[in-house]
């Protein structure tokens, strides 16, 4: 069993935390802001898992996030927020967080992405901006199926395998439409989009990784199709542009 350092200034949730994780065998040290939760942390080596609330007084969690690994790069942290959006996720993974979890939660769905954060690798950043292969969003895994994405009917369709916080996984595929890849077209004033396929795999990884996100379940019938070029997914695109 794993020592987790819980860190919320809620306490409620503190204690929801604890007592959820104890009761399958962890051992769980709390803190009730940043500052604290540093104290505890340590360099690192007394941890196995820190569970980091975002929003937080005085301190909030990104910042403290960055300080745990710079002190051990390898510490697994779950960022933990009832306020985030898909780009503070993103944020997260790029300072290595390992998972992020949205409030509220059920003790199954915390108990699965513990069980998931430590198992995993350390997440990574691909040419083509974050890749969601080596974490998780709401202790939902997504895998990149390698030579898996094709076009069809000006469109262009994508399959991952997506696996839940129980370990239960299927394959989903994401479909962008002819008129959504023209969208794309339209506002990145681009015929050919840097990286080839690549591109329309990102995007296809990206708008499943907000599906998880809002809905923390598997799409359903196993496909996701976009049905609008949203602000979140424009935003991506013009990150990866930019870089």
């Amino acid at each position: 069993m794993a020592r987790i350092l819980v860190v919320d200034d809620e306490n409620n949730i503190r204690t929801m935390m604890r007592l959820a994780l104890q009761y399958v065998g962890h051992t769980v040290e709390t803190a009730s802001d940043g500052p604290e939760g540093l104290d505890k942390f340590g360099d690192g080596s007394g941890c196995d898992l820190v569970l980091l609330d975002q929003r937080m007084p005085g301190m909030e969690g990104l910042e403290v996030l960055r300080e745990m690994r710079q002190r051990d790069p390898k510490a697994r942290i779950i960022m933990v927020t009832a306020f985030g959006t898909i780009d503070l996720a993103v944020d997260a993974i790029k300072a290595g967080a390992t998972d992020f979890l949205r409030k509220p939660f059920t003790a199954e769905v915390l108990r699965g992405a513990v069980q998931s954060a430590l198992q995993e690798a350390q997440p990574s950043v691909s040419p083509t901006g974050v890749t969601f292969g080596f974490t998780t969003i709401n202790g939902y895994r997504i895998e990149y199926q390698v030579d898996s994405g094709e076009h069809a009917d000006g469109g262009f369709r994508q399959e991952f395998t997506v696996c839940d916080p129980g370990g239960q996984c299927q394959t989903c595929v994401v479909v962008l439409p002819a008129y959504i890849i023209e969208l794309v077209k339209a506002h990145t004033d681009r015929e050919q989009m840097p990286g080839g396929d690549r591109f329309w795999q990102a995007l296809c990884e990206e708008a499943l990784a907000n599906y998880l996100w809002q809905n923390a379940e598997f799409p359903a019938g196993g496909q996701l199709r976009v049905e609008e070029l949203t602000t979140g997914l424009r935003r991506f695109m013009d990150t990866v542009l930019a870089a």
